[in-house]
């Protein structure tokens, strides 16, 4: 099996693509060992010192690290992924934790479709080649809250990526909408 890294905007994360799927729908994203109990493949990650977080997508791996030097993990966290995909244990299992969700204003239920769409559409995408993720979690009187995963999470950028970046979009698209937050 041969992984490649790709460097991203955060350089405390590193992105490693197994050339095969990772996730075969949606993401996983764990910020320590206890949220991966339903995860092999994170545990595994996590079993190398200073690993703090993973993120996996459609086929790619993202693992961040709490000091970002990357020249002595690199090798454990290719072994550690080697070493699962010849365990032949599942990345995830169906045991998905449960993830608190923000209450839904009904009145509001047009607006949030909106940024949904937008957010599928046309920043999901984009993050993704940087390794990372950003998930709508709320809208609340003007403000949306959305939650940045993978090398999003922690990025130097990330500020500028929200405010810049999709703030703009979605009030270039969505009049009602005033601000966005990181939650």
């Amino acid at each position: 099996m041969f992984i490649q890294t790709e460097m991203t905007p955060n350089p405390a994360t590193l992105k490693f693509v197994p050339g095969e799927t990772v996730m075969e729908s949606g993401t996983a994203f764990y910020e320590s060992v206890e949220e991966a109990e339903n995860s092999p493949l994170a545990q595994r990650l996590f079993a190398v010192d200073g690993v703090s977080g993973t993120f996996f997508g459609f086929d790619f791996i993202a693992v961040t690290l709490t000091d970002q030097d990357w020249d002595d993990k690199k090798t454990d966290v290719l072994g550690a992924i080697m070493e699962h995909y010849t365990s032949g244990d599942p990345v995830v299992t169906n045991d998905m934790p449960d993830i608190p969700t923000a209450e839904e204003n009904p009145e509001d239920a047009e607006i949030v479709a909106q940024i949904k769409e937008l957010l599928e559409a046309r920043v999901r995408p984009a993050v993704a080649r940087d390794g990372g993720d950003i998930t709508f979690h709320a809208y609340d009187e003007g403000i949306v809250y959305l939650r940045m995963q993978g090398a999003c999470a922690g990025c130097p950028s990330s500020t500028a990526t929200l405010k810049y970046g999709i703030q703009n979009l979605l009030k270039h698209y969505i009049p009602e909408v005033e601000s966005v937050e990181a939650v």
